[in-house]
């Protein structure tokens, strides 16, 4: 469909929504590939004014669905990223998403995967959005509700809240480093806030986490980044019981960042220069 044809039948059909239009030059982003567009590619793909793509380009630096990639392109936003990740286990693509969580599952021998991303809302939290854990029964695991809903929002809990924690800034940092250590976290919890910085600093050089019985007694994990560019969106956490897992493996740990890696590339996101991974 060309411009003309495209706005005969917006015309004819009252016109598209502002969130529709956005939706589509977000959309020929992915179908042009490459790394920066300028507007009058967009315009083509999406069947918009040029003008009209110009406007919206605009406006979504400033909420960070796209970013000035020199005179006249664009790129992708951080924002953008983020809906790409949830669409990751809520969409068509969920398939893609799940795919990756499944062969962590499989790689380390039937531990329980899951995928956290940074919450939209309620504060510097996480939330799960998807998790591979076959037909096991989670309460019978000894992960109840509460252990879900609570302890595993703090990003000061657990291999993948802190993954998260070591990519944020250091005044977000700072204000979970001043939340209380959640009261149903496991034995093996950072309680010392010195120690917890030394390991996010750990985590940024060695691109992953790995936590002793930090969330709850018994489980041990290994968790890695999903990233947009340098920025942080979430987490995958691989957990086993300390039974089997004492000490994480090194076929494990390489399992887990490569979940990471895949889980980033469907979202569109490179890994941090300063990161080598498998």
């Amino acid at each position: 469909m060309n411009r003309h044809s495209a706005r005969d039948g917006q015309a004819a059909t009252g016109g598209t929504s502002h969130a529709e239009r956005v939706f589509r030059v977000q959309r020929a982003f992915a179908e042009l590939g490459g790394t920066s567009h300028g507007p009058g590619e967009l315009a083509k793909v999406t069947g918009l004014d040029d003008s009209a793509v110009h406007r919206i380009l605009q406006s979504g630096v400033y909420q960070g669905n796209f970013i000035r990639a020199g005179r006249g392109q664009y790129q992708l936003g951080l924002s953008a990223a983020k809906l790409g990740l949830q669409a990751l286990a809520q969409g068509p693509e969920g398939d893609a998403g799940h795919a990756v969580l499944q062969e962590l599952r499989a790689r380390t021998d039937g531990g329980l995967a899951f995928l956290y991303m940074l919450a939209p809302f309620g504060g510097a939290q996480r939330q799960c959005i998807d998790m591979a854990v076959g037909d096991s029964d989670l309460v019978e695991l000894g992960m109840t509700p509460r252990d879900v809903l609570s302890v595993t929002r703090s990003l000061r809990t657990g291999a993948s809240g802190r993954t998260i924690l070591a990519y944020l800034p250091e005044a977000i940092q700072a204000r979970v480093l001043a939340e209380p250590v959640p009261e149903e976290a496991g034995p093996g919890v950072f309680r010392d806030n010195d120690k917890l910085l030394a390991s996010l600093v750990e985590v940024r050089d060695q691109g992953f986490a790995l936590g002793q019985e930090e969330c709850m007694a018994g489980w041990n994990s290994c968790a890695a980044p999903i990233m947009w560019d340098d920025s942080i969106m979430g987490a995958v956490l691989l957990l086993k019981p300390v039974s089997e897992m004492p000490r994480a493996p090194r076929n494990v740990i390489d399992a887990t960042k490569a979940a990471g890696a895949g889980l980033s590339r469907l979202a569109s996101g490179p890994w941090p220069s300063t990161v080598q991974w498998p």
